[in-house]
């Protein structure tokens, strides 16, 4: 599990860390930085799928690439051109840190691990060598006989690398393979209606954005009692007196999506409401054999009534507990912070930009002032909607300021 992600001068954060539990929600005005912390996760997951930077950065066939220009990736106004993202993280009962620097013109990178007291193994991308913890420069010209080169690694290893290819992908060591397989495992959904009405293609993972709902809710389904606790969270969901799903095929072999009523009566998902079909996504990626290691959703209330997100965050907590996924999301939605339990609460963020500033940071709403007996008192609910959270936020920012000597 991931426990932190530490951005250094990366997109609009100087030096900020976002705190993360089994479910983690990110609150904050529009264009305040919520989605350049998605940027930071999907840019560690192209590393551990073992992408090059330019297929990171600038797409490939099955990759769609990170938001902006390769100068954005660095905070504006900034005077470096170099970036760091680390991360904590925890495979069994071993702690594990895990850091990633960039530099742009000229291009360098450095990877560093950290596990076992503090053992370092420091494994530079496409260098010459590595010595004293300093960075080096990465070549960007390639000839035929550069394809591989010999680096040596901070406990007296030399092995061969693959050019061009994250050195965290090619290491034979069980701990490292354990840091790539959990950044690789992440998913990031951004939940689109049209796509999941579509009929799926048998076998066909979930897509980013819905693709192929009927083919994996078909697979789910073949669980019984997967199928009956899906049929059972729409009955809660919706006032369809929902009693079964089918998966007709249509001559091509695509499957589709009918839900039936008791009464007989079947709807298909293209008569399915956007709420309902966002729903069954969740379902299907939170009840599945294989979940992700941490499933990132866009404003995942979006679509769904106000009334019903007390089942959204009831599903996400207690799947979170039961199966040992982590959740990360965005939200503009008040309710859910009303109905969210304790540990939701522990690991929910602010993200928000600094008076005058383009510059953003993160705090955890627990630590705002008084906002645990204010929560009891008012709901945080009301209080994000009068925009507390940033007042509160802002206020506090200004005492720390005035108590550094």
């Amino acid at each position: 599990m991931i426990t932190s992600i530490r951005l250094v001068n990366f997109k609009n954060f100087i030096d900020e860390t976002l705190r993360l539990g089994p479910f983690t929600m990110i609150v904050g005005t529009n264009a305040s930085g919520k989605s350049n912390i998605r940027d930071a996760f999907r840019f560690l997951h192209g590393i551990g799928r073992g992408y090059t930077l330019t297929e990171i950065i600038g797409g490939k066939w099955e990759w769609q690439p990170i938001r902006g220009a390769v100068h954005e990736f660095t905070r504006l106004n900034s005077e470096s051109s170099k970036f760091e993202l680390h991360i904590e993280m925890r495979v069994g009962d071993q702690p594990i840190s895990y850091s990633i620097g960039i530099a742009f013109d000229p291009l360098w990178l450095r990877h560093e691990i950290e596990y076992e007291a503090l053992r370092t193994l420091l494994s530079p991308e496409i260098l010459t060598n590595q010595k004293d913890n300093c960075w080096q420069p990465i070549y960007e010209t390639k000839s035929a006989e550069d394809d591989e080169h010999w680096i040596d690694l901070s406990d007296g290893r030399i092995e061969r690398f693959a050019r061009y290819k994250p050195v965290l992908t090619q290491l034979d060591e069980s701990v490292v393979q354990s840091v790539s397989e959990v950044l690789a495992g992440m998913r990031f959904w951004d939940l689109s209606p049209e796509l999941m009405r579509k009929p799926g293609y048998p076998n066909a993972p979930l897509g980013d954005r819905g693709e192929n709902l009927p083919a994996v809710l078909e697979k789910t389904c073949a669980d019984p009692q997967l199928r009956s606790t899906l049929v059972s969270w729409l009955q809660e969901l919706t006032p369809m007196d929902v009693s079964d799903l089918e998966f007709p095929r249509d001559p091509s072999g695509h499957v589709h999506l009918l839900l039936c009523e008791k009464n007989k009566t079947k709807i298909s998902a293209d008569g399915a409401s956007d709420g309902t079909l966002r729903f069954l996504t969740v379902l299907a990626a939170l009840l599945g054999k294989d979940p992700p290691s941490l499933c990132f959703f866009e404003e995942i209330d979006n679509g769904i009534h106000p009334a019903r997100l007390n089942l959204l965050m009831e599903l996400i907590e207690r799947q979170t507990e039961k199966r040992g996924i982590q959740v990360l999301t965005t939200t503009h939605a008040s309710t859910m912070l009303t109905v969210m339990n304790d540990s939701t609460f522990a690991n929910t963020s602010v993200v928000s930009r600094l008076e005058d500033s383009a510059d953003a940071i993160i705090r955890r709403v627990a630590d705002l002032d008084n906002a645990p007996e204010l929560r009891h008192e008012q709901g945080i609910g009301r209080l994000h909607e009068s925009g507390w959270l940033e007042d509160a936020l802002f206020f506090t920012e200004r005492l720390d300021e005035e108590d550094d000597p």
